[in-house]
């Protein structure tokens, strides 16, 4: 009687597991090709216009689940998301950013540029008139308007010196690493991250506009956009 109560016992235990098992396998997908390992980082491209201070920049950022390619395209608007395109055409990529400047190009070549990248679903990261109008953001709470890129040396200048730095504008044009941390670091007024107001700032001021010409949008910039995903990373 025990062998015989012992062997039901034995078998309810097999039919059970056996149920586990089927339910196991009918749960779990099939896949012909192997998921993505976790480890692997997204690629974010960058595309600028500029071949030292925008690369400069973006290529200090380090990201703990993406890498930044930035590219230093040296030529204009239009031309600089054709590059982007040829870049793209090069490796694998999870996204496509274009990064431009009004500068003195024609209102056309800056608002055709943009519709080009919005056409192609690639990120824009474009400043009327120039890139360092989003540097200057991280030290003045500027309320847009008029502010020619002849004056902005200076004036990110005037901030960088009380810290024994300088930005060499008309020679290398870079973002060193010592003026790139002191974007990372706090504001001594505010206690915020100089990063995190200039995106406040960048922000409030892009808001004003309607963007139906952004070449007629001065002072702008949508760099925070960039930014804003940049940081999804860290």
């Amino acid at each position: 009687m025990k062998n015989k109560r012992a062997e039901q016992t034995a078998l309810k235990k097999q039919h059970i597991e056996a149920l586990k098992s089927s339910k196991r396998k009918r749960s779990e997908p099939v896949f012909e090709i192997p998921a993505p390992s976790k480890s692997e980082r997204a690629t974010i491209l960058i595309v600028c216009e500029g071949v030292n201070t925008e690369k400069s920049y973006f290529e200090q950022f380090r990201l703990s689940s993406a890498q930044i390619v930035p590219v230093g395209a040296g030529c204009d608007t239009i031309r600089v998301v054709e590059r982007a395109q040829k870049e793209q055409a090069k490796r694998k990529c999870d996204q496509v950013w274009v990064v431009f400047d009004k500068d003195d190009f024609s209102a056309n070549d800056f608002n055709n540029a943009i519709s080009m990248a919005e056409g192609l679903k690639y990120g824009l990261a474009y400043s009327n008139q120039a890139f360092e109008y989003w540097l200057i953001l991280h030290f003045e709470d500027h309320q847009g308007g008029g502010m020619h890129r002849d004056d902005y040396d200076a004036k990110l200048n005037s901030y960088l010196r009380q810290y024994k730095l300088a930005y060499d504008g008309k020679g290398s044009k870079l973002v060193t690493t010592e003026i790139f941390e002191l974007f990372l670091a706090k504001d001594e007024k505010s206690d915020k991250l100089r990063i995190d107001l200039a995106i406040e700032r960048a922000k409030r001021i892009f808001g004003q506009y309607d963007h139906a010409s952004p070449a007629i949008e001065e002072s702008s910039t949508s760099v925070f956009r960039l930014v804003e995903e940049i940081q999804k990373f860290l």
